[in-house]
């Protein structure tokens, strides 16, 4: 119990020391795109409460591999629904032409990664997905926050539950997570996905750790 105790501890000095960096940040999110590298699109998707900037040190350090990284701005903090998130991250694909896409993406932001590898007008432009701390069976500690978007990821959910009767797009997905994570207390496991719990606790701080960097890192280079 005092272990899980510290890492919510730690866990929260991690969210709101960046979640006010990303307050304060007013860089562009072009300088993600910019410059000579070769590498294969990537696509950063927040998870719910955060802007791209809060996965920023993320999205600059796939940007140094030599990838381009493209956020959406229009999710904004990815309150909307996840028909309307996933439109909005379609649009962004179409809009610039993106094929052989990775996602990368936080919590919420894995469950559109999903739906996107599951549509008909995305699914030939990814190549695959990471997934951090995403709910894919729900939370049921969203059932306590009255809150619309936070209660919509409750496990009885109609959108999760018509989600998780697909499974075709499972196979495309890396899902990770830690062996404790407050936010999602069941976890991660996607069945037929390739599945890592990491030696980490939290739903946060776990985007910092260098086992998930070298997660993506692999995944990104994969030849699929």
């Amino acid at each position: 119990m005092a272990r899980r105790i510290g890492v919510v501890a730690l866990d929260y000095v991690y969210v709101i020391r960046h979640q006010l960096r990303a307050a304060l940040d007013r860089s562009s999110p072009d300088a993600l795109i910019a410059g000579d590298g070769t590498g294969s699109p990537v696509v950063v998707l927040p998870g719910i409460f955060e802007t791209w900037r809060f996965l920023r040190p993320l999205a600059e350090h796939i940007h140094e591999l030599g990838h381009p990284v493209h956020v959406v701005t229009a999710l904004e903090r990815n309150e909307f629904t996840l028909a309307v998130g996933t439109e909005l991250v379609t649009r962004h694909l179409e809009e610039h032409d993106l094929s052989d896409v990775t996602i990368v993406a936080h919590s919420k932001g894995g469950l559109i990664a999903k739906l996107l590898l599951a549509s008909p007008r995305t699914s030939g432009r990814i190549r695959g997905a990471v997934t951090v701390g995403t709910p894919f069976a729900g939370s049921r500690l969203a059932t306590f926050i009255p809150i619309p978007s936070v209660r919509s990821l409750t496990p009885s959910a109609p959108d999760l539950q018509a989600m998780a009767l697909n499974r075709e797009a499972n196979a495309r997905i890396v899902s990770v997570w830690g062996w404790f994570d407050p936010h999602v207390p069941g976890g991660s496991r996607l069945e037929g996905a390739r599945n890592i719990e990491l030696d980490v606790g939290g739903h946060f701080r776990i985007l910092a750790r260098p086992e998930l960097l070298r997660i993506v890192d692999e995944a990104i280079a994969e030849e699929r």
